[in-house]
């Protein structure tokens, strides 16, 4: 707002430019019937102090941005509710921004908010984005990776052991009689796909083998799981896989629509597994059996370090905080024991 709408707030009530400055940024120094009087003619003329300009003027605004994978997944909107309980608590401001797993797309935003110098930022990275995220801790700008260990001794992270989470459900699988086992996920350049992958090749490998088919997608998307799906479909009978482990529920989702839309019957046919354990993993068509991240947990803690290090960098202490995942099992992977399958 103009200089002049605070001089017109001061002349209205009577009062200096400094009593007015008073009563909107330390109220507890004016008295109370001055203060309310000032309140009263910002109220009259409809007054709107400008926070952005008062914020750069001091180097850092006041907000704080989140760059998410995909803004419509559940799994990421959970993780932002709990941060922004905390930015808010804080007296800042959250922003959300989506990279939609673009990183072109994701550097325009960064591009973005550090001319809007913000007072932080916590990210979801697509792929590899080390030099892009020094570049922000460079000019000042904490930066905590959420969902994403570091590896970096410049930046926080808080990230979930997705080898373990892979792991867990292909164990849970193998438990079940199955040797022919598909991962359906993507892009691979996706450190946590990646990892989730891993963790299913290691279970088979300390089985002594077995099959485990790689059905890579564009996204992670319900979409991209119905199109996987569509290609199971495809195979023969006796080269079809008799399980299905999803880098996340997303995909799981599609896959079940998928394999319903054919006439294959879930757990019955063919057993699946997702990953997220997202609100609607449960109210599926066919409960989903689920690796359980705790997304809430990771959003908290990782707006809590961002804000540590932004009130206080030179006696902040960089953290990587690994939490450990757990399988819920439901009706979608429940099935009699199968052998030589």
């Amino acid at each position: 707002m103009a200089e002049t709408s605070i001089k017109e707030v001061a002349r209205r009530a009577g009062v200096s430019l400094g009593t007015v400055s008073n009563v909107l940024n330390r109220p507890e120094t004016v008295t109370p019937s001055i203060r309310q009087r000032v309140l009263e003619v910002i109220a009259e003329v409809g007054y709107i102090r400008n926070d952005s300009a008062r914020h750069l003027r001091n180097g850092r605004s006041n907000t704080v941005a989140i760059v998410v994978l995909d803004v419509t997944n559940p799994f990421f909107t959970d993780i932002v509710r709990a941060a922004e309980e905390v930015i808010e608590r804080a007296g800042s401001m959250l922003v959300v921004c989506n990279s939609g797993e673009d990183a072109a797309r994701e550097q325009r935003h960064l591009d973005a908010l550090v001319a809007q110098r913000v007072r932080g930022l916590l990210i979801t990275p697509v792929g590899s984005s080390a030099k892009r995220l020094d570049q922000l801790v460079q000019r000042g700008i904490p930066v905590v990776l959420v969902d994403r260990g570091s590896g970096r001794a410049n930046r926080c992270s808080v990230a979930v052991d997705d080898v373990t989470g892979g792991r867990l459900a292909t164990q849970h699988l193998v438990e079940a009689g199955h040797r022919r086992i598909a991962f359906v996920g993507g892009p691979l350049s996706i450190k946590q796909v990646s990892d989730r992958h891993a963790g299913a090749q290691g279970v088979l490998a300390d089985h002594g083998g077995g099959e485990l088919r790689v059905f890579p997608t564009r996204s992670l998307s319900a979409e991209a799981g119905r199109q996987a799906a569509e290609s199971v479909c495809a195979l023969p009978a006796s080269k079809r896989p008799t399980a299905i482990f999803c880098a996340n529920d997303l995909l799981a989702l599609g896959v079940l629509q998928g394999l319903t839309a054919a006439g294959l019957r879930v757990p019955q046919d063919i057993a699946l597994v997702g990953y997220d354990d997202i609100e609607y993993a449960a109210a599926a068509a066919v409960p989903l059996t689920s690796v359980r991240q705790p997304r809430e947990q990771l959003g908290r803690t990782a707006a809590q370090m961002l804000l540590e290090e932004a009130d206080d960098p030179a006696r902040h202490g960089h953290r990587h905080v690994v939490f450990q995942p757990q399988l819920v099992t439901r009706e979608s992977s429940s099935i009699v024991r199968r052998k030589g399958r």
